[in-house]
């Protein structure tokens, strides 16, 4: 490299830091610190990030394009951000950070962009599926703290997808089905019924979907079973169970499955399920213990 252009860069470098300088001296009067703190290291390493890579204006004006279609294709059905996020493990990266594990208790994953508040109640033993396609899947199990102390009447959300790998905010018909709440019992313990969990992609029908094509990745989740438990005086839990030898457990397209979650289920023939009824169609049972953290709850 010659002197002249050794100089250039260093004119060039020097002006790309000056530049960095200004931004984040115009945050120095922020009302909040915390605001300030945020803008100031997001400008840093955003400014970093583009430094590094050297991007182009075709680059930029591709990011610019991609976060547009993101907005563009969000609805109060679809979030395309919480997708964005969690296709490039930042959901699951701010899970650790705000619901750190805690000795004895349930461990937390992501939360989706299929949750739906207020989802229909169903009585204890009842059938979250609705409806919903799938394999009859029996969940049980107790509510308690980390010290053993049962939960009665805690709350559980629970909601899947169907067979197909869908959702009922995906149907086209509005239905509900696929999700419910009920209430631990006085001992803390709950049951319901489900469907078979099962693999799906994530939706790849638009900006993240190209995303993740373009990497060479996956768009496929590990079957799980979605859980949001509150309790008061506990922290409230997010979390999934997870099938047992499911081949995506490895290869989460979220990066959401931690190994004490992965559960062993059973397979039934037809014949007396656990309510003294009779099935006469297969069956599965899952049965899982939900350990909560104390802490003040968060009915968000």
């Amino acid at each position: 490299m010659s002197v002249t252009s050794q100089e250039n860069d260093g004119v060039s470098q020097a002006s790309e830091q000056s530049l960095t300088d200004e931004v984040l001296a115009s945050f120095a009067g922020a009302a909040s610190s915390r605001v300030r703190q945020i803008m100031e290291s997001l400008v840093a390493h955003l400014h970093a990030f583009a430094r590094e890579v050297r991007l182009t204006q075709s680059e930029w004006e591709n990011g610019i394009e991609f976060l547009t279609r993101v907005g563009h294709i969000t609805t109060d059905k679809r979030q395309e951000f919480i997708l964005l996020s969690d296709v490039l493990g930042l959901s699951m990266l701010t899970v650790d950070i705000n619901a750190p594990a805690s000795a004895g208790a349930t461990e937390s994953t992501v939360f989706g962009p299929f949750y739906v508040a207020d989802p229909p109640e169903i009585p204890l033993g009842g059938d979250i599926a609705r409806g919903a396609k799938g394999t009859p899947c029996y969940v049980s199990g107790t509510v308690r703290s980390i010290d053993g102390t049962p939960l009665p009447h805690a709350q559980i959300d629970v909601w899947e997808c169907d067979e197909d790998g869908l959702y009922d905010v995906q149907y086209r018909d509005g239905r509900s089905a696929g999700r419910g709440r009920l209430r631990a019992g006085d001992n803390g313990e709950y049951r319901f019924w489900s469907v078979r969990p099962v693999p799906y992609p994530v939706p790849d029908d638009g900006p993240v979907g190209d995303l993740i094509q373009a990497a060479g990745r996956s768009p496929m989740r590990a079957a799980h079973l979605h859980f949001k438990v509150d309790a008061d005086g506990h922290r409230t839990l997010i979390t999934h169970i997870f099938l047992a030898g499911d081949d995506y457990l490895a290869r989460d397209a979220v990066f959401g499955v931690k190994q004490s979650l992965v559960v062993d289920y059973a397979e039934h023939p037809p014949g007396t399920v656990p309510d003294g009824t009779r099935l006469d169609r297969s069956w599965l049972s899952i049965e899982f213990d939900i350990v909560l953290a104390p802490g003040e709850e968060d009915h968000s």
